[in-house]
């Protein structure tokens, strides 16, 4: 009865609180404690109760615990039996889905192998809040839909970071269904806020591919950003019997016949950027039958490399295309064997898929 009550006072304490034994496992945390570390379990390791973004299987081994202040601290509490007050930069949660906290724990030992930890001043990281909002918000701009001006398209959209430095789009001008996908420099906060700066300044009302490009570039120029940054694009317009594309410095489209033959769209035209005072764009048209496919694609998909250094490369995406019976399939298999490849990625992976 007298356990269940102080059980009751601290869980009704405001501050988060842990209680460790002697082999550094916790077999008390209180209701504020759980709030504040994502992780559905009360009690086992330190790594394990507060989810951790690291090896959690390992957590207290020496290899993991040299860099780790929090299990740093209450060992050291545990072996000098006084007092150990540390502030602490913390990263709970899984890859996609990180907490970033900086906190004040005081570690006190409280006899029999137990000692009890208090966190007072737990921040979370405003960058990683703001990363978190921003992710959240390219999220939603995202395509929503699977059909567009009576074509279905499927799509894969894979950021290496919080924030991806890709674009894909989709959309109708009048009766013509409309692809772009745009890769910017860079990587993080500064690839993201580039994209939306595209999503905001590509005219999808434009019927011309070259001209909406051409429109873009010359917003671009506006910026007066430094020749480091720069936009690849490839857009796509799908009419009743043909298509007309035009790229800025991007990988070329992919169209797979449907009687078993895989056209290379070729047209070259310079990124955008500010390396030409008047580049120019071009477009051209080419017929399609119905059962064709057709793909757009970064080049975080062509130039995954794997353990060994090889590239996935444009035959990899034609040889997966090639077995593809649909725009939805070529997708599901285009990630199956990307991440059989190479289970980790360091640039955004990103491709669109149009049934003809």
């Amino acid at each position: 009865m007298i356990e269940k009550y102080y059980r009751r006072l601290l869980d009704e304490l405001p501050s988060p609180m842990a209680v460790t034994d002697k082999n550094l496992k916790v077999v008390y945390s209180n209701r504020a404690f759980s709030q504040l570390f994502p992780s559905p379990c009360a009690r086992g390791s330190l790594g394990k109760v507060t989810g951790c973004a690291g090896d959690v299987k390992r957590c207290g081994s020496s290899e993991c615990a040299k860099n780790c202040l929090l299990v740093q601290a209450f060992e050291d509490a545990l072996y000098s039996d006084k007092p150990v007050m540390q502030r602490i930069q913390f990263t709970a949660g899984g890859a996609g889905e990180e907490k970033r906290l900086s906190f004040v724990l005081t570690v006190k030992p409280v006899g029999d192998g137990l000692c009890m930890g208090v966190i007072e001043d737990a921040l979370e990281s405003e960058i990683a809040s703001e990363l978190r909002s921003a992710k959240y918000i390219q999220q939603k701009l995202l395509p929503a839909g699977r059909w567009v001006a009576g074509k279905r398209y499927s799509y894969m959209y894979i950021p290496c970071h919080d924030i991806g430095g890709d674009l894909p789009e989709i959309f109708a001008v009048g009766d013509s269904a409309c692809g772009v996908i745009a890769d910017v420099s860079g990587k993080g906060i500064s690839a993201g806020m580039l994209t939306a700066f595209v999503k905001a300044a590509y005219d999808r009302n434009a019927y011309s591919p070259a001209g909406a490009i051409g429109a873009l570039s010359a917003r671009f120029r506006e910026l007066e950003l430094d020749e480091r940054n720069y936009i690849t694009v490839a857009a796509a317009r799908i009419d009743e019997h043909s298509i007309t594309y035009s790229m800025a410095g991007h990988n070329v489209p992919i169209l797979l016949k449907s009687d078993g033959g895989i056209m290379r769209i070729i047209l070259n035209s310079p990124p955008v950027s500010n390396w030409f005072s008047e580049p120019r764009y071009f477009e051209d048209t080419i017929p399609y039958k119905k059962g064709d496919i057709l793909v757009l694609l970064t080049d975080g998909v062509t130039e995954c490399r794997n353990e060994r250094g090889e590239m996935f490369g444009v035959d990899g995406a034609i040889r997966t295309l090639s077995y593809a019976r649909t725009g939805e399939e070529f997708i599901k298999d285009l990630e199956s064997n990307l991440r059989s490849f190479c289970p980790s990625f360091d640039d955004d992976v990103t491709a669109i898929a149009f049934d003809l």
